[in-house]
């Protein structure tokens, strides 16, 4: 008979593929129970300020119905199965936290029996946590597609965020992959969750008492490079997404071959592509904290991302009619668009220059990625004639500086990826 300490080990690594944990925004408190995800901001690996935290990320189960050509827990592949039960989760979760091994919950599942089979245990497991042990710290929860509306709703009360992963970016690609499920399986759990925080957040207007429900959103998650999309077939069901269904966050993750015996697949031993990963990232990043539109970054026109040099570098390249922008004049949106410049370093370029003038020393106190940003400003001592360099050259002195930020040390800390 498998121990509980084989189980985890399986299906602790069963659950590594899935890299849609990186969370934080719970606010949960803490009504005399354990845990605290709201003082925490709990989070996969780094919080915004740095802390580093850990949730136990697992599986309740490896058994799948699925035959998913992507996933290495799908029904034909030839792997060792387990399955905790309610209260094996229960107890493990409760003992890692009072050893001090972690401060929240990633619980997710293979699909057993049928959907609601599995969702059922799911919901269980987070109600006991929350109920019996009054357990109050960070419990993410992955949605089980075609669960019924009543077990979602349920386990929504008790869990900070929920998740249901895309898996492959378009249909006819998840068609190819995993004929036995559709996009329409993910759309509506994720339409109703949305559906429901909307209105209790109505009802919030008018009444003292309302329940929690899901108080940090949602999430959804993306394979790349397991099919032909582009990276504009990416980014516009992204957009898509989180304009639909007010997503917290949309993870993509680069495919880790684990299949030789799909055609359509890269095949084990390749690379898995962890440099456009970083990219699709970035552009996340440019369109929902930079106030980039997607049409210029990718297009019909231009439907690859630069694997070379950032996206945000790369539209300026591509773009020399917006330069140089003068940091002394411009507005902070203006600013936000110099390649090398953050949202942190553009507000306190605004907040400087209320003192006088900013000079070369000045905007490298601050802290931009002058080497990159110099470039594509003006300040109070330019020397640069912007007429005589063209962007090609620009992008060559860049790249052989060494400042195109190529690829950070670890995909696993998203929330600072670029300036």
């Amino acid at each position: 008979m498998i121990t509980a300490e084989e189980k985890l080990s399986i299906l602790a690594d069963a659950a590594k593929y899935d890299v849609s944990c990186s969370s934080s925004g719970g606010k949960r408190k803490n009504e005399g129970g354990i845990g605290d995800s709201s003082r925490s901001g709990i989070c996969h690996t780094y919080t915004e300020d740095g802390r580093c935290v850990s949730l136990l990320k697992i599986l309740l189960t490896n058994y799948c119905i699925y035959d998913c050509a992507f996933c290495v827990s799908r029904r034909s592949n030839d792997i060792q199965r387990a399955a905790f039960s309610v209260n094996e989760v229960v107890q493990l979760t409760m003992n890692f936290y009072r050893r001090n091994y972690i401060e929240g919950l990633f619980l997710s599942s293979g699909i057993f029996k049928s959907a609601d089979f599995t969702m059922e245990r799911l919901m269980r497991i987070v109600k006991k946590l929350r109920t019996e042990e009054r357990f109050f710290g960070y419990i993410h929860l992955k949605t089980i597609p075609g669960a019924s509306e009543e077990l979602i709703k349920e386990a929504g009360l008790y869990v900070d965020r929920m998740s249901v992963n895309l898996e492959i970016p378009t249909e006819e690609g998840l068609k190819q992959l995993a004929p036995e499920k559709d996009h329409d399986s993910v759309r509506k759990p994720l339409q109703f969750v949305d559906q429901q925080k909307i209105m209790l957040s109505e009802e919030k207007k008018l009444m003292k008492h309302v329940p929690t429900f899901v108080p940090a959103g949602q999430s959804t998650q993306m394979v790349v490079g397991a099919t032909s999309e582009t990276d504009y077939d990416i980014m516009k069901i992204s957009s898509e997404f989180y304009k639909t269904y007010h997503l917290k966050r949309v993870y993509y993750s680069g495919y880790i071959p684990i299949n030789n015996e799909h055609s359509m697949l890269p095949q084990v031993g390749t690379a898995p592509p962890l440099i456009r990963e970083n990219r699709l990232y970035q552009t996340d990043w440019l369109l929902r904290f930079y106030n980039f539109k997607l049409d210029e970054i990718l297009n019909p026109e231009h439907q690859d991302l630069d694997l070379d040099i950032d996206p945000k570098l790369s539209w300026a390249l591509r773009n020399p009619q917006y330069f140089p922008i003068d940091v002394n004049t411009a507005d902070y949106a203006a600013i936000l668009r110099i390649p090398g410049v953050g949202r942190g370093s553009a507000l306190k370029i605004i907040q400087a220059r209320k003192f006088g003038k900013l000079y070369e020393h000045h905007l490298k106190k601050i802290g931009i990625a002058f080497n990159r940003a110099k470039y594509f400003m003006r300040y109070a001592d330019s020397v640069r004639n912007w007429g005589d360099l063209q962007m090609h050259a620009i992008k060559t002195s860049i790249l052989s500086s060494g400042t195109s930020k190529y690829l950070p040390k670890a995909a696993s800390n998203q929330l600072s990826l670029f300036a």
